[in-house]
């Protein structure tokens, strides 16, 4: 099987990079390599097998065209992305450019050269704004929903908020129009918090890992809002498995839309997870508490009915397993994570 992994290098990209190669297939990495830890993720897949390595920025559309031209992909994951809410707020036009231009690039240069991979986009569940028009109440010191006894499904209504929200929205719409207007076999899964090993978690994106860097690093955690916030956190492990399901499934798929994370029964709370790292750790971390940033949700938790019954899939590794499968990985890594952090 030959698959393209888009942001190959990133945290996602790394491990489903990592699982081709072990399973003997031909893998091609993209990635510009902007990412702090992206160089250090590449080197580690270099340990693992062979692999091709194209250095290219997914909104120079000559180069993506350029590379369908001279090779051809039964697979393409497409994880390059700019992902942090408060950067896109910061820099609105990169962070169009990168996730909507980016993926537009990718799915033209697809079209025109003729190809038809299987092609699986990494959205989001901010697609579904702040969910404002849910009522949320609080129950045994956590949020939850009033009404969605499963969580939100595909069917409910897009509501794009920020420019995060704005370009990653765009690119999950135009990729879901491409499957309908030009038959591409694209899939869209709409991600909840994805957490593992090689995430270099920062304050505004990747918070279970952040979070853990902090706990090991003895560095204090701020929570904006109360912590009663609820998320239903998927181990990488299990969002690999699904990715690679989806190769297979595709042709059999009535719906090209799916709601992705580890649903109600592995939902945790901001404050669960430090109580977590904390019986982890085996001492106190030290939390300080900031405003509510705009348009967070106080909960969010995917419905997974539909993509466990399309893929035959569900999610196997419970919060506090790869908690601790995280915080190992951690320790082994300390040094690295102090020079990131020196750096930013």
């Amino acid at each position: 099987m030959r698959i393209l992994i888009t942001g190959g290098a990133g945290f996602i990209g790394s491990n489903l990079a990592a699982r081709g190669i072990r399973l003997g297939s031909e893998v091609t990495v993209l990635d510009n390599l902007s990412r702090p830890g992206s160089s250090w993720n590449l080197e580690w897949i270099r340990s693992l097998g062979s692999f091709d390595f194209v250095r290219a920025d997914i909104r120079d559309f000559s180069a993506l065209l350029s590379l369908f031209r001279s090779k051809q992909f039964d697979v393409v994951f497409h994880e390059a992305a700019q992902v942090a809410v408060t950067t896109s707020v910061q820099d609105p036009r990169t962070d169009f450019e990168v996730n909507a231009l980016g993926t537009l690039n990718f799915l033209e240069a697809i079209r025109l050269t003729g190809q038809n991979p299987v092609f699986i986009y990494a959205s989001t569940n901010k697609v579904y704004g702040p969910l404002s028009s849910l009522t949320v109440t609080e129950q045994n010191g956590r949020y939850a929903f009033q009404a969605l006894s499963r969580g939100v499904p595909e069917t409910h209504p897009l509501d794009f908020h920020s420019p995060y929200g704005c370009s990653t929205g765009a690119a999950d719409q135009y990729v879901l129009d491409y499957r309908r207007i030009y038959g591409l076999k694209t899939i869209i899964f709409r991600q909840s918090c994805i957490y593992g090993p090689r995430q270099m978690g920062v304050e505004d994106q990747g918070w279970v890992a952040w979070f853990a860097i902090c706990s090991v690093l003895g560095r204090p955690i701020t929570i904006y809002g109360d912590g009663k916030q609820v998320r239903d956190v998927l181990y990488i492990d299990d969002l690999v498995d699904l990715y690679f399901r989806g190769v297979t499934v595709e042709p059999h798929l009535r719906s090209a839309v799916f709601n992705v994370g580890s649903g109600l029964e592995q939902a945790v709370s901001l404050l669960e997870v430090i109580h977590l790292l904390e019986q982890e750790l085996g001492h106190p971390i030290e939390v300080r508490y900031s405003d509510w940033r705009p348009g967070d949700q106080r909960v969010y938790v995917s419905d997974i009915r539909a993509v466990c019954d399309a893929f035959q899939w569900a999610p196997k590794i419970l919060p506090r397993q790869g908690i601790s499968a995280l915080l190992l990985w951690i320790r082994r890594h300390q040094d690295i994570f102090h020079n990131l952090n020196s750096e930013r």
